[in-house]
């Protein structure tokens, strides 16, 4: 680290403090204006970033950031890639807390890294699957499910003409051709 490189200090909504240097914390686009409004000269908080969730996201930011270093310390596309394989592998509750911190600091590659991994762990899956995956409860009644999956039988078109219907207008159709 160079002498000229300038420090952040965030703070956690828990107390813990991080000091970083100021290329990490320039992967958040909310710190990034935050310096450039003149508002990150003293400790920056984090109101909805426990400390265990934020050293999560700095040692993500700390990866990312020497791929814009020169000389030895580089780190290459293949070493991040190796990287972000690894740093996805957390608990679901991790995973939502960093998802949600990458949203509030607007940390976009963060984010999309770690709303790949939810949707691949959806994909292929039926929704009670997704649902008993996620722990979501079905607050809907099988009217309601109908209903919604009729609305949106276009989703589901599976001969791909892009022409849907309703089994009511599937019998409609086969009364007006007798």
């Amino acid at each position: 680290m160079s002498s000229s490189s300038k420090m952040i200090l965030l703070e956690s909504k828990d107390g813990e403090r991080f000091e970083l240097e100021e290329s990490v914390a320039l992967q958040s686009k909310t710190i990034e204006h935050m310096i450039e409004d003149g508002c990150a000269d003293s400790v920056i908080p984090t109101p909805n970033i426990t400390g265990k969730i934020l050293s999560k996201v700095i040692e993500y930011c700390s990866k990312h950031a020497e791929t814009s270093k020169k000389g030895a310390n580089k780190v290459t596309a293949e070493d991040l890639k190796e990287f972000d394989a690894e740093f996805v592998k957390v608990d679901q509750g991790t995973l939502f807390a960093i998802i949600h911190a990458a949203n509030y600091l607007n940390i976009r590659p963060l984010l999309e890294l770690m709303c790949k991994t939810v949707a691949d762990m959806a994909r292929g899956k039926t929704v009670q699957e997704i649902r008993n995956l996620f722990n979501i409860k079905n607050d809907l009644t099988p009217e309601e499910e109908e209903q919604i999956a009729l609305e949106n039988a276009w989703a589901f078109d599976s001969d791909n003409t892009g022409i849907v219907t309703t089994p009511a207008q599937d019998e409609q159709t086969q009364d007006e051709q007798t």
